[in-house]
């Protein structure tokens, strides 16, 4: 017996009316800020002030804007120096703990540590640790060696930046390739070792092969966090961004254009488009470049 009408719409509406709450939830927090972003980005809102159409004038504005083209500079060197080092250091970090030998638990935890504890902590201590007075320039003062500006030298300070960036998410990073090599056939290993292939042979032929797929996603996700970069450099330069806003990235650009009562809220709304579309670009070439490598 065909079902009637009725019961065929019920049935084809059920699916939509689970899915109903998470919609909602999209369109409310997702949907209608980016759309409200969009718009705008085309006018000369500010904090308490609704604005008027503008068209592509706040667009124009960025190419005449020094502070832009120094976050911009900040934060595609970020994604140039910080993503290679995620992508390959918590590779060989997961090769190193991934054997079941004794104690490697406690590694893998101690590995993992960092990304549990909170960027505002890591930061300070890091700080600590880099200051003209702290603990990496109290050890260069006993070995003769002069203090060293880690956070008075604009250079310096967003190079540490990214050395806290890498080793915050090697961890992270470590267990996405510990899963990834678990699925990696021994005999491959076995098979290459018979032929008289060297251990950076094996990782060359079989590991890396076996686990391009994952190394593609890693390079997508890190590329994407590393040029939205706030916290960090936030955190260790300062809100002016270092010496006279050297080491300013486009997000913390778009936090001090937007916020305080004569916040320019339709100007960063623009900085926030250019954002999001770079974002977008650098993550479909990372996926466009491993299908490539994928291609036979």
């Amino acid at each position: 017996m065909r079902p009637s009408h009725q019961a065929r719409t019920h049935r084809a509406a059920s699916p939509w009316l689970f899915l109903l709450p998470g919609l909602a939830v999209i369109a409310v927090f997702d949907l209608y800020p980016f759309l409200t972003t969009v718009w705008h980005s085309f006018t000369d809102a500010r904090t308490l002030l609704p604005g008027h159409w503008v068209g592509l004038r706040n667009f124009q504005d960025m190419l005449h804007d020094d502070q832009f083209w120094t976050a911009l500079r900040n934060s595609t060197l970020y994604v140039a120096l910080v993503v290679p080092c995620t992508v390959l250091l918590p590779l060989l970090l997961a090769l190193l703990v991934q054997p079941r030998i004794r104690f490697v638990g406690f590694f893998r935890a101690a590995f993992y540590t960092p990304v549990l504890a909170s960027v505002v902590v890591v930061a300070l201590i890091w700080n600590w640790m880099l200051d003209d007075r702290g603990l990496v320039n109290g050890i260069l003062h006993a070995l003769g060696a002069g203090p060293v500006p880690f956070l008075g030298d604009g250079w310096l300070l967003l190079f540490s930046a990214m050395a806290l960036t890498v080793w915050k998410g090697l961890g992270y990073y470590m267990v996405i390739y510990l899963a990834a090599l678990a699925n990696v056939p021994r005999e491959l290993h076995e098979a290459a070792s018979v032929d008289g292939a060297g251990a950076v042979r094996r990782f060359l032929s079989v590991t890396v092969p076996s686990v391009r797929s994952t190394m593609v996603l890693v390079g997508a996700l890190s590329s994407v966090a590393a040029f939205k970069v706030f916290s960090e450099v936030f955190l260790m330069a300062g809100p002016t961004g270092g010496p006279a806003g050297a080491d300013t990235t486009l997000v913390m650009l778009v936090e001090r254009t937007g916020t305080g009562l004569s916040g320019r809220v339709g100007y960063a709304s623009a900085l926030s488009l250019v954002v999001f579309v770079i974002t977008l670009a650098l993550m479909l070439l990372v996926l466009r470049a491993g299908r490539g490598e994928d291609a036979p």
